[in-house]
């Protein structure tokens, strides 16, 4: 590995304290003719080692590290020492087990692979390569995955924006194994989903909630719930397990919705609680605001409103508008589960855009219990951008 990238005097300060990226703008020199998922050794301006990266000639993020150790030898071995690392801290948190057979395998920086990601569906799994790196060792690293968990397919769905950055090509396919005929049914806390691999958003169900999922059931017994951005059901099928009164699931998609009366019926739960409607969700508060429609119970989930730092300002706006109108349908006493996955977004901002919302809709609330993603979606302290995922149980 004779190529190598050197950084601009003091620009190594980042890398010393073990963050795993390297901006474009910090590097002085490049030596070697170096393709894209490569790897090169990152040297400070007075001539020190820093790190092993994988290079990506087009992304704004030049270089993610795989190692601070000079010593490594970034191969087939180093990468299954990575994985086998990764599934332990997994089985030392229960998962997957008998009654939760999903869970996330591989969390990129934060377990050490940047552009990364491995979810487990029962006996399938599905791998994200978001960076020219993580593109390079694809074949390789599905191999080592086969090898260590016995999975009988895995399915790449190396789809998100994030590959165009990195001048990547869209890609979705099977991988490895047999291939997959329709959904994949799992167990979530002894619950059951049918995961759409090939076409539902991220890798197919949102693992991230598992255990956002479960609080919503300690509140919903005997409530009115109003579950936005419902998608395939998750938060719906843990408040009719835990007896609430009604749920109202509200989606834009219909294909994501049928897939969440599936769901319910899956569970053996009663369809005659539930009211499916495919609209607009800020649409729709609105009707339910003019209408007098209250809930015991909502739950807003909606997609990323900032995919980057430009957009952070009008996300806030998003979050206090869609929050106010949750707060105007609210019935006295009433709980909302509020939630922002866009990373940009730090939990004060979030919290201060709830706030507003609060404030407009002319409601006190307090805040009851502090939400994040769940335990198998670590976040490195070295990386706190992993630490996408906030949300708030609030009471008026």
């Amino acid at each position: 590995m004779n190529s190598s990238i050197t950084l601009k005097q003091g620009r190594e300060k980042p890398l010393l304290k073990k963050h795993p990226w390297i901006f474009s703008g910090a590097i002085n020199k490049i030596v070697g003719d170096i393709k894209a998922g490569e790897t090169v050794k990152v040297m400070s301006s007075d001539g020190k080692f820093l790190a092993w990266a994988g290079y990506s000639p087009k992304s704004q993020i030049s270089a993610r590290v795989w190692s601070w150790n000079e010593a490594d030898k970034i191969d087939t071995k180093f990468f299954k020492r990575k994985f086998i690392s990764a599934i332990e801290r997994r089985e030392t948190l229960g998962l997957p087990n008998k009654k939760s057979n999903a869970c996330r395998l591989i969390n990129a920086e934060s377990d050490g692979i940047p552009g990364l990601i491995v979810d487990q569906y029962d006996d399938a799994l599905v791998m994200q390569c978001l960076t020219a790196g993580a593109e390079y060792w694809k074949q390789i690293w599905a191999e080592i995955l086969m090898d260590l968990t016995g999975a009988k397919t895995i399915y790449e769905r190396s789809d998100a924006d994030v590959r165009q950055m990195e001048g990547l090509e869209i890609r979705n396919g099977l991988l490895r194994g047999k291939e997959i005929s329709g959904a994949v049914e799992i167990k979530e806390n002894g619950l059951k989903f049918l995961v759409d691999v090939f076409n539902g958003h991220k890798t197919g169900f949102y693992l991230d909630q598992r255990e956002n999922r479960k609080a919503v059931g300690e509140f919903a017994k005997g409530r009115e719930v109003l579950n936005c951005f419902c998608y395939t059901g998750g938060f719906t099928v843990y408040a009719l397990e835990n007896s609430a009164k009604k749920v109202v699931s509200v989606d834009s998609s219909a294909d994501a919705i049928a897939i969440a009366t599936e769901n319910v019926a899956l569970n053996d739960l009663p369809e005659k609680k539930c009211e499916w409607v495919c609209a607009d969700v800020f649409q729709k508060l609105r009707e339910y605001n003019n209408s007098g429609e209250k809930f015991d119970l909502i739950i807003l989930d909606p997609p990323k409103f900032a995919a980057s730092q430009s957009q952070i300002e009008g996300a806030l706006r998003g979050y206090k508008d869609i929050n106010r109108l949750a707060f105007q349908i609210l019935k006295p006493s009433g709980i909302l589960f509020t939630f922002s996955c866009s990373g940009g977004v730090t939990e004060a901002d979030f919290q201060r855009a709830v706030a507003w919302g609060a404030l407009d809709a002319g409601v006190e609330a307090k805040v009851i219990k502090r939400l994040s993603q769940s335990s198998d979606h670590p976040v490195a302290l070295n990386f706190p951008e992993a630490g996408y995922l906030k949300g708030f149980v609030v009471q008026i």
